[in-house]
């Protein structure tokens, strides 16, 4: 009887420059007892420095792989048709200075934004007005409700994007964290069709 295993290739993999990815790296692997530690042990790709940045690996390959070693092995495939690797080439430091202009440049646009929006939509007259319905007096500085009003916004913020510094709130993402995953997402599909080599042909190659 032919023995038989399901892989499951994952989605996206870190991995070192020069580094030899094993099929179980790459793939959940499901099935026959006696050869499946052999097959998570099994060499499937060795990175190099051509290799830039991103590296796709398509199921087709990798069955390829399998069959080499495991000739009479029925390769069974779940989920998606390709893994993504991310060589991680070590960072530099970030200057110190580049760190403070970036913090700067940020701290004051976001300020900027926030002021010419309320200039916009006449915050101050808006909090004169209310102060004066409450209580009955006009004032064209109506710090009492100024200062509440700016601390609010700022713990809003806070809020909205559930993190203070590295401190998340709860397990729920926020919508910064969302609208990054869909791009992360786009790019992804992006580079599984323009990258992977076994997608598209042109039939003048051969």
């Amino acid at each position: 009887m032919e023995r038989q295993v399901f892989i499951r290739l994952r989605h996206r993999l870190v991995a070192d420059p020069d580094e030899l990815i094993k099929l179980g790296d790459i793939a959940q692997v499901a099935g026959d007892r006696r050869c499946k530690k052999k097959l998570e042990q099994l060499p499937v790709y060795k990175v190099s420095k051509s290799d830039q940045n991103l590296v796709v690996l398509d199921v087709m390959k990798v069955i390829e792989a399998i069959h080499k070693s495991f000739p009479d092995l029925d390769v069974q495939t779940v989920g998606g048709a390709e893994t993504i690797v991310e060589v991680q080439y070590p960072k530099r430091g970030l200057s110190p200075v580049l760190f403070i202009a970036v913090w700067l440049l940020l701290f004051v646009g976001a300020g900027l934004t926030v002021m010419n929006f309320h200039e916009d939509v006449s915050m101050r007259e808006v909090h004169i007005r209310i102060y004066e319905m409450i209580t009955g007096k006009e004032n064209r500085y109506p710090y009492l409700l100024q200062v509440p009003y700016s601390i609010g916004l700022g713990l809003g913020m806070i809020l909205f994007f559930n993190h203070l510094f590295k401190k998340r709130f709860n397990e729920e993402p926020s919508p910064l964290e969302v609208e990054m995953f869909k791009y992360q997402l786009d790019l992804d599909q992006y580079v599984a069709l323009h990258e992977n080599k076994e997608t598209t042909k042109d039939i003048h190659d051969h």
